[in-house]
């Protein structure tokens, strides 16, 4: 296997938002074992592209050519760890010079740690509490191994943040406090909230899950103590 066999659907050349405090190019990898509702990227599900896709070569060219101008290179997906072709590609762009991030679910436990060693900085999507996660995912197994990859990041010294995206329909104020309580209890001391987008979203009938402005002040007035940095993202 090598970084030639990356499935990639979608390369943003340059972004401000994807890796903290570093300017980075995203690739977007094809393939996720999950379902969740309020997906908004439900393109990258399927584990192959379309009719257009982008090869590993021309992301490699376009990356060589921002040799010093990018701090960073961010994996995104989809859910990128399903994909073997990563750690190849990961150890070319920490060749390169780059700073590796990824955004993951950690959908598999045995799929991050290869990549550790590898990887700068990690997003780390918790969806839910562990028990929840069927009600976000449609998966009766998801849940356990996302909490449990935490501990591998502390515990491999990479930087991360959790995530929780929400969506009034999946989830109570009250659930949101109770993820980042948890959270804090594991040692996580950077946490986002992002308020999901129902402009496009893999099942539209849930709705728009609507969140008062109160409800978001509850939820960031209650965790913010918790926390070094907490972020409610739109």
């Amino acid at each position: 296997m090598t970084a030639d066999n990356l499935v990639i659907g979608g390369m943003a050349a340059f972004s401000t938002v994807d890796y903290p405090q570093h300017l980075a190019a995203t690739l977007f990898l094809q393939g996720c074992p999950w379902r969740c509702h309020y997906c908004h990227n439900p393109h990258l599900i399927p584990l192959q592209t379309g009719d257009e896709k982008i090869t590993w070569q021309q992301a490699h060219k376009h990356l060589k050519s921002r040799q010093g101008l990018l701090g960073a290179v961010v994996f995104s997906g989809g859910e990128p760890t399903i994909q073997k072709a990563l750690l190849p590609a990961l150890q070319q762009t920490r060749a390169m010079g780059f700073r590796n991030g990824l955004h993951t679910g950690a959908p598999h436990l045995k799929l991050l740690e290869p990549l550790l060693p590898w990887l700068d900085w990690v997003g780390l999507d918790i969806k839910a509490l562990p028990s929840d996660y069927e009600n976000i995912t449609t998966n009766r197994h998801a849940g356990p191994e996302s909490w449990v990859a935490i501990a591998a990041l502390q515990n491999a010294g990479v930087d991360f943040e959790c995530r929780l995206t929400w969506h009034g329909a999946l989830q109570s104020p009250d659930q949101v406090i109770t993820v980042g309580r948890r959270l804090a209890d594991k040692g996580v001391r950077r946490f986002a909230v992002q308020i999901a987008r129902s402009d496009q979203m893999l099942n539209d009938s849930i709705g728009n899950g609507y969140l008062s402005a109160e409800n978001r002040q509850r939820v960031e007035g209650t965790l913010m103590p918790y926390f070094e940095t907490l972020h409610i993202r739109e």
